[in-house]
This record gives C-alpha cells, structure tokens and sequence, in this order.
C-alpha cells in the first residue's frame, strides 16, 4: 500500500504541471454549462421542452461526467509518453512489484478525474438540486467507479500504441463514440425516438442505453431531478465498465513491464 501511495504522490504531482491546461478546460466547462446551456435551453422543441424542462437542469449532470472524462483520461497521455520514451524500463527498478506499479497507475488516474470534477459536481448541486446524503454516497461511488474505468481504458489504449499520433487518434474515437452515443448532452428518449423513426442505427441506440456515461449522467439526474427514473442497470453498467478496463489495464501494463 505504501507504494502505491507514493505512485499516487507522484502522479498527482505531474497532474498539477498542467495547471494552466486544467485552468483553460474548467473554463471551458464553466462556459458550456453557464452560457451554452442557457442558450439551448431557448432554442428547444417544446416537445423535449414538455420532458426535460430546462436544457441547464438536464445538462448539469453531464458535464460533471463530461470533466470527469476528461481528467481521468488525461493519465492514458502520460502513460503512453513513458511507454515512447522507454521510462518503463526505469520503473522497474523501483523496490514494488508490477502489480502494485500497475494498479497505482489506474488508482491515480480514477482519483486525478474525481478530484478535478468535485467543484463541477458542487455546482451541479448549488443550481440543480440536492440528493440525500444516501444519494450523495451512491453518486460519489458510482463516479469513482466511472473514472476508474476510464483511466483504465485510457492505460489500455496508451500502452498498445506506438506513437502519440495513434493515441490522440484512438481517444479523439473513444470520446465521439462514448459521448456522442450517450445521453451526455440529450435524453435518451431523443435516441429512442430516433431509433423508431430509422433516422438512428438500432445498435448505438443500444450502445447508448449500456454507455457507462449515460448511465451515471442520468443517476445523478434520477435522484436530484427524479427523471429518469432510477435503475440498478445505472449502477450495474457503471459497475461492469469498470472491472473490465481496471483489469484490462493492470493486464496490458504488467505485460509491457515483461517486454522488457
């Protein structure tokens, strides 16, 4: 435990070099819920109007899951710049086992993520609503889980490619897919109801309804909004997603440490 605590130390620190990064994406949050989200919330069909209310209430959520995203992949970066610059190969004269190095390396990014989307979180809470504080536990877990899914799935993309061209490509992919296939930025009966109308693929209607991302933005919706209703399939997905790309991960990098 001790060692992982120094990896987490340690990643923290080079999380904090991108200060001015961190500065310009927070503004840029900032500015989507407080400007962009009041301005679509005039510029709805009064049918969606009727489900969601108001564009700010809904999107809220979304972008607490949108930063979230964001942070925790940041550690993929990171990983792959060692992997080309062969720094792997100093980490392993480091007194801890692979596992430990591993497994410290998801950990930190999953804490990184939730550190960073705390004070979009306590804003969603401020203009939206508050849930209870079982609410308050459930929502805090599931996004831990969610980001460390994420930092997961950002080590596992970071370590199988070559080159920082390959890895902004893959994650400029995994970010469309994830979110634009999601119920980040409009419910899902829109989805739905695009599905029917054959206007939308059936299959990333279904990507959408098990997409981590939409499951969490609407867990949070559930309990400070009560709509959509609330589902153990949030939790299960969010669930299911992180074990997957935890161990995916801890897998891919012991693995790159046994090439060396």
């Amino acid at each position: 435990m001790r060692h992982i605590v120094h990896i987490l130390e340690n990643d923290f620190r080079n999380f904090l070099r991108y200060k001015w990064w961190l500065v310009g994406l927070i503004s840029m949050n900032l500015t989507d819920l407080f400007i962009m989200a009041i301005v679509y919330n005039r510029m709805l069909n009064p049918e969606l109007s009727r489900q969601i209310k108001s564009y700010f209430d809904f999107f809220a959520p979304g972008l607490t899951v949108t930063g979230l995203f964001a942070s925790a992949f940041m550690i993929g970066r990171e990983v792959n710049m060692e992997r080309r610059r062969e720094v792997h190969q100093y980490m392993l004269s480091l007194p801890m086992t692979r596992f430990e190095l591993a497994l410290g390396r998801v950990l930190s990014g999953g804490l990184r993520g939730m550190v960073y989307m705390a004070p979009l979180l306590a804003i969603c809470f401020a203009f939206v609503g508050l849930p209870t504080p079982a609410q308050f536990l459930v929502i805090l877990l599931v996004l831990f889980f969610l980001a460390m899914g994420i930092s997961g799935l950002s080590i596992a993309i970071a370590v199988s490619t070559t080159s920082l061209d390959k890895f902004v490509t893959a994650r400029g992919l995994v970010y469309y897919l994830l979110f634009f296939c999601s119920s980040v930025f409009y419910p899902f009966s829109l989805i739905e109801q695009l599905g029917r109308e054959g206007r939308f693929p059936m299959f990333l209607v279904t990507f959408a309804r098990v997409n981590p991302l939409s499951n969490a933005s609407d867990l949070i919706r559930s309990f400070i909004l009560g709509t959509p209703s609330f589902s153990a399939e949030m939790i299960a997905s969010v669930l299911i997603f992180s074990v997957v790309f935890t161990f995916l991960a801890a897998f891919a990098y012991i693995k790159l440490m046994e090439r060396v």
